[in-house]
């Protein structure tokens, strides 16, 4: 099995043609790396970090540790610098359907590795990389209901640890309809539901384990449906 699930990832890698589960097919967009969104699994083995990542170990080991939190609009403009546990304990809730992004903070990014490094030391990034390039790490940890609107950068992915967390992508040459101060919650309830089938984004669900490749450039917009942990890798 595990051997089948390597030579479908060269396949995916070296033909650039399959398209992730439960997306339709979308063009590419012009990106530079495999061009389309495509969902990995049984890439590694993170069972270990996810023991780590449970809420009573992460408390334990770094409840008092000062983590960085962005709010969750497309700039994400502030910054707020609080205790782990606080942000646990105290901001880790259901999204409100009605703030604002700029009012909502969000544990993604802007970590301390060097902190955290007995933690991030457990994770086993997937085995894929671009020439000339040196990944970049950010974790998060975020409630039921959250997520960043639509912004783009270079590739990468992204795994969930616990939990599930939605996807919307569009393709460079697409700018979804949205308002960058909005949250993904927000545009799901007032914009989604008005678009034509035509104008909708390319979506799916990840669930805990899984991989998710993000090309180059392609707008995307995120939504935890479940309080979760995740882990992204970007490729530049």
């Amino acid at each position: 099995m595990a051997l089948g699930v390597r030579l479908l990832l060269l396949l995916v890698l070296w033909t650039l043609a399959v398209p992730a589960r439960s997306l339709r097919e979308a063009g590419d967009g012009g990106c530079y790396a495999f061009s389309r969104p495509v969902i990995l699994q049984g890439l590694t083995d993170n069972s270990r970090f996810r023991d780590l990542c449970s809420r009573q170990r992460l408390l334990a080991l770094f409840g008092d540790s000062v983590v960085r939190l962005s709010t969750a609009n497309t700039y994400s403009y502030q910054k707020v610098d609080l205790p782990f546990q606080e942000y646990v304990e105290q901001m880790l809730h259901p999204q409100d359907p009605f703030s604002m992004g700029n009012d909502t903070l969000y544990f993604f990014g802007d970590n301390n590795f060097t902190e955290w490094a007995s933690l991030f030391r457990h994770y086993s990034p997937p085995p894929f990389s671009l020439l000339g390039t040196i990944p970049a790490y950010s974790f998060g940890i975020a409630g039921a209901g959250s997520g960043v609107p639509f912004h783009w950068h270079g590739p990468g992915f992204s795994e969930v640890i616990y939990g599930r967390k939605r996807w919307f992508l569009y393709p460079p040459a697409k700018t979804p309809e949205f308002h960058p101060n909005k949250t993904t919650l927000a545009w799901l309830r007032d914009t989604y539901p008005a678009l034509a089938l035509s104008a909708r984004p390319l979506e799916c669900t990840i669930h805990a384990g899984e991989v998710l490749y993000f090309p180059d450039r392609w707008w995307h917009a995120t939504l935890n449906l479940d309080t979760s942990v995740f882990i992204s890798t970007f490729l530049s």
